[in-house]
């Protein structure tokens, strides 16, 4: 590992706390970020399910039980989030429909719609290489633990920012039950890379994917100083005040 890696995680990951606090506890900004993670921890759900399906094909079945278990975590996630959206009279947008119509009008900008971080973390990685039926499992369980291990620090900050927020006890609450997830999904990640590959190689594709995660902390920090900090738009006014959690989008594992 770079021996600047860990300052380079600290800064990186110091700048996306910073900007994250300030948007959750902005009213206008907040419903946003909620919708963020609806949309990442819902959409996991089919990839992780698929994995379990692969999984139980071959013949291991300690990790197909810890992949159901990871799944339905993100399924109930998803709710807790869309719950907070409710609660701010908001709705996440659909993503399908205005993917189409993008499509239709020609109009976005490929760069526009990529994600810089995901983009940076898996870079060498095409999508097909990426796909549940075919990952590596090397690259699956060390790039997911490094986003779970993280996540865990990251939700707990943003239950943080919510201290003193009105009507915000359960969200914040919600949230910490987040974090303590991606905590246990971290812990069982992290076993069966052990009992995979034992604890050197184990250790090699943490610090891989902790140098990855570095090199997409700054490619996204760089994005949002050239975007002004300004946020795709992702959550819009709730129109019937029911919000479902949509599993339906196979989405990569994003803690």
């Amino acid at each position: 590992m770079n021996p600047l890696t860990p300052l380079l995680h600290l800064v990186g990951s110091g700048a996306m706390a910073y900007v994250l606090a300030n948007q959750i506890r902005d009213e206008k900004t907040r419903p946003n970020v909620f919708a963020g993670f609806y949309f990442a921890e819902s959409g996991s759900v089919p990839f992780l399910t698929k994995l379990r399906d692969r999984a139980q094909s071959e013949g291991d079945l300690w990790l197909a039980e810890r992949l159901t278990k990871h799944a339905n975590d993100e399924r109930r996630h998803g709710q807790i989030f869309a719950n907070a959206l409710k609660q701010s009279g908001k709705e996440a947008i659909d993503l399908k429909a205005l993917a189409e119509t993008n499509s239709s009008e020609q109009a976005a900008d490929k760069k526009e719609q990529s994600s810089p971080f995901f983009d940076a973390y898996y870079s060498d990685y095409s999508q097909a290489d990426l796909k549940p039926e075919v990952i590596d499992w090397r690259v699956f369980l060390g790039s997911t633990y490094i986003l779970e291990a993280d996540a865990c620090f990251d939700f707990r900050r943003m239950a943080g920012a919510l201290d003193g927020v009105p009507n915000m006890d359960k969200v914040q609450a919600g949230i910490i039950s987040v974090a303590e997830d991606e905590a246990r999904h971290a812990g069982y990640l992290k076993e069966a890379m052990q009992r995979r590959y034992g604890y050197f190689a184990t250790e090699n594709l943490i610090n891989e994917w902790r140098s990855r995660k570095v090199d997409a902390l700054m490619a996204m920090v760089g994005n949002l100083i050239e975007r002004r900090g300004k946020m795709h738009t992702l959550a819009q006014d709730s129109v019937d005040g029911e919000v479902e959690a949509d599993t339906s989008l196979d989405l990569p594992v994003a803690a």
